[in-house]
């Protein structure tokens, strides 16, 4: 505890991994290390001595050379333990019993703050002033129908152990309110003019900035010249605090020089809050501020109460002893003459037993009186204690019986808690936003290809990743997934653009392109639980991307399911798209939303389905319905087929191709002309031939001549890029010709369309400069100059054509 003696870290690492976690002690070590951090942590756990490490990033000492002990706010962790106030459970070889929870007074959930990844899901909870907690608390046990406004009025942001400065009142209310946010967060700084000159002063960070990768940071950009008038840079900070020094040029405008540093290194940072914890029902949740509260009192209602049912078995186990000993005391000669007669302790017990009608416990407690019991003030303290005993029960019974009395003994534990250990708020809050600059400013523009699973694992990779290829290649690897994983949406985007997710259940959900994280080609991505807050069993089923030229170009989303029904809906309808999503058509029982479009609502729609057939029908045919309805019938379906694939046809393109791939690799290209338009709700025509050795139809794009690439990916996670010229225009009942070789077993998964890159069609010489500088650091000083011929298409199919001249340099001549 706070008060006992330090112990050496490697006692305690020890006796933790003996009794608790054999799993090696480097994770033990850097939790007590974490734990004693004040940079680290707002309120530290641990009391260390020694060196624990620094804000610069400096490790800790070895275990054997610091020592610790709990801080005394941990003992608030642990108050009341050892009253079964918590479940226990067997530790890993069943010697000793460990708590499944602890029965916390303080919410250490948001007073420290949690960031970390478990399976599949992030969590990253701030740190928050104790006060301000409490103070939330408490008024949340007295008004349980309070809003997230009124919550802003106790707590009113995170509260960093490092300070520093966080901006925009209005996203800490969206994080609070969602439970996910980005918060601003800035150093503090001034502007310091002497004699000398004027300098810059940083004495707060950004939370979790190392400050010497900082320092580091602004030096390099200094030598590279990308932050000008800086002269000279120190670190002046002590035990005291930080203190960074930036000198400034004479000619230098400080406020100019402070703007770059914001932009270019960490003294601005966000903090992405996602409130991801585990329930009492250990499902993983993103939960608001107020659920947050809730499910704390809950638990100390639940805490307090097993307290007292606790101490009110207690008080009725000693009742019960004292009615014996009065017993005895009221009847003493007969109970003296009894014990005297008897022959051993065991038949006095039963004599007692059966001549007064006591317990065992109490005949027990009789026979070890002491004589001194038994005189006059020693009787009448057991009748004091015993009329005590009884007006303790008769208080508890009435507290257990009463929650609001409960509840007032949590809140007086709380304002306790409060008097005892919070302190001032560290962190400055600034109501309104930055808007100098924001971070999609600081993401570059580029093309991406986003993956989405079955599992609803997704990822965004660079469409330049994967290159050309001919086509009937094997392809290169294009995500690893688990085995009973596949699959399911590959969509091209910018990193600026929206993307919306439409689940099959009807909803929809949006983001931003950038905050899908980037990752490898083999990498299996990130649960979408992270991104967007769908439920445990909702799937997203289709995926489209939306720049703002789109939003003011197109009128329509059309959307269609599985069962065939289709319905078109006003795009501004889904302007403001809320964290927890809106409802975007109303499904019948059994159905699935699978496609939406973009249209400017006099264009064509087809349909494909899975067995080959195909509807071609007028988009007039389909009336505009809210984001309720259910829509209207597009194609009538045999009992064994679905819809497999439904797209736009402009208006204004006369010349369309239907792209149609199948599951075993076949694939061709039909020209849309070639099917009748009809009346939506028919039967429609046939589209492909299916066949054992094609498969059923697995995807259709309706694509407009041939300048695009195709991106096949299979199943097991194999992808083949190949330009749309070579696949061959065949009529509408063929199977096609061979796309993609796959291994046995192996079926497409998903097919989407890329629009090549610049260079990539471009056919002339490219030149290579290499600097002559790094011509020393080869043994061949020669070889300076390289040049790359690109890709070229030829007879309608793009090869992979490279050619390289070198030039050897030598001295005077080439």
């Amino acid at each position: 505890t706070a008060s006992a003696q330090y112990q050496k870290s490697a006692a305690v690492v020890g006796q933790v991994m003996k009794d608790f976690h054999p799993h090696g002690d480097a994770a033990i070590y850097d939790t007590v290390v974490r734990m004693a951090q004040d940079f680290s942590m707002r309120y530290t756990l641990v009391d260390g001595q020694g060196n624990f490490g620094s804000i610069d990033g400096d490790s800790a000492a070895a275990m054997r050379y610091t020592e610790c002990r709990m801080d005394k706010i941990s003992a608030e962790m642990l108050q009341d333990i050892d009253k079964n106030t918590v479940e226990w459970t067997d530790n890993y070889d069943g010697r000793l019993k460990e708590p499944l929870i602890l029965p916390a007074k303080i919410p250490q959930l948001l007073l420290n703050g949690s960031i970390g990844i478990a399976v599949g899901m992030a969590t990253a909870i701030p740190p928050h002033n104790l006060g301000e907690l409490c103070d939330g608390l408490v008024y949340q046990i007295d008004h349980p129908d309070l809003t997230v406004d009124d919550l802003l009025c106790y707590v009113k942001g995170p509260d960093f152990p490092t300070a520093g400065i966080i901006y925009d009142i209005e996203e800490i209310r969206a994080a609070y309110a969602t439970g996910k946010g980005k918060i601003v967060m800035r150093a503090k700084a001034e502007i310091e003019n002497d004699k000398k000159g004027n300098r810059i002063i940083v004495s707060e960070i950004p939370y979790q900035v190392n400050k010497a990768v900082l320092i580091s940071r602004i030096a390099d950009l200094v030598k590279e010249k990308k932050l000008d008038g800086i002269s000279d840079l120190r670190d002046e900070s002590d035990r005291d605090g930080i203190r960074v020094v930036i000198e400034l040029k004479n000619n230098a405008y400080p406020n100019k020089v402070l703007n770059q540093l914001y932009e270019h290194t960490a003294m601005q940072t966000a903090f992405h809050v996602n409130m991801l914890a585990l329930t009492p029902d250990l499902e993983p949740r993103i939960l608001t501020l107020k659920e947050i509260f809730a499910y704390f009192i809950q638990h100390r209602i639940e805490v307090v109460t097993r307290r007292l049912q606790f101490d009110l078995n207690k008080a009725k186990d000693r009742a019960h002893i004292l009615e014996g000993l009065k017993i005895a005391l009221d009847h003493l000669d007969e109970v003296i003459e009894t014990i005297r007669k008897s022959k051993d302790r065991e038949e006095a017990k039963t004599q007692l037993i059966e001549r007064f009608t006591l317990s065992e416990r109490q005949a027990d407690a009789i026979l070890d009186m002491r004589l001194a019991q038994l005189a006059a003030l020693e009787r009448q303290r057991i009748e004091d204690e015993y009329r005590d005993i009884l007006a303790l029960i008769a208080k508890i019974e009435d507290i257990l019986a009463h929650q609001e009395k409960i509840l007032a003994i949590i809140k007086d534990e709380l304002k306790e808690i409060k008097h005892r250990y919070s302190d001032e708020r560290r962190t400055q809050i600034v109501p309104q936003g930055i808007g100098k600059f924001s971070a999609e400013d600081l993401i570059p523009e580029e093309t991406t290809v986003i993956s989405l699973t079955k599992d609803n694992y997704i990822k965004r990779v660079p469409s330049s990743t994967y290159r050309n290829q001919i086509r009937g290649g094997k392809g290169v690897i294009g995500m690893t997934t688990k085995e009973e994983d596949q699959v399911e949406h590959l969509v091209t985007a910018s990193t600026h653009d929206d993307i919306l997710f439409f689940t099959n259940r009807g909803r929809v959900f949006q983001t931003k392109v950038y905050e899908i994280p980037q990752s490898s080609r083999q990498a299996k991505g990130q649960a979408l639980i992270n991104i967007i807050q769908i439920a445990q069993d909702e799937l997203v089923t289709g995926l489209i991307t939306l720049s703002k030229d789109h939003r003011n170009q197109f009128k329509y989303f059309v959307f269609a399911t599985i069962a065939g029904q289709i319905k078109k809906t006003a795009v501004d309808q889904f302007v403001n798209v809320r964290k927890t999503g809106l409802i975007a058509i109303n499904l019948n029982k059994g159905d699935e939303l699978r496609w939406v479009k973009t249209s400017m609502g006099n264009d064509k729609i087809i349909e494909v389905t899975a067995q080959g057939q195909a509807i071609y029908f007028d988009e007039t045919d389909v009336r505009p319905m809210g984001r309720s309805a259910g829509g209207v019938r597009a194609i009538r379906l045999r009992s064994d087929d679905k819809v497999i694939s439904m797209d736009v046809v402009e208006e204004q393109q006369s010349q369309t191709d239907l792209l149609i791939v199948l599951e075993n690799g076949f694939g061709k290209r039909t020209v849309v002309n070639n099917f009748t338009l009809q009346q939506r709700g028919g039967i429609g025509m046939k589209a492909a031939h299916c066949s054992k050795k094609t498969g059923s139809v697995i995807s259709a794009y309706t694509v407009v001549g041939s300048n695009f690439d195709a991106l096949i990916m299979s199943k097991q996670g194999q992808v083949l890029r190949l330009a749309l010229s070579s696949v061959k225009r065949l009529g509408r009942d063929t199977q096609g010709v061979t796309l993609i070789r796959m291994a046995p077993g192996d079926k497409v998964a998903s097919v989407t369309l890329l629009i090549p890159e610049n260079d990539e069609q471009n056919n002339d010489k490219k030149t290579v400069e290499i600097p002559s500088s790094k011509a020393k650091d080869h043994e061949n000083p020669k070889a300076l100059k390289v040049e790359k011929q690109a890709n070229s298409v030829k007879d309608g199919r793009l090869e992979q054509k490279k050619s390289y001249t070198v030039h050897n340099y030598k001295k005077g001549s080439s």
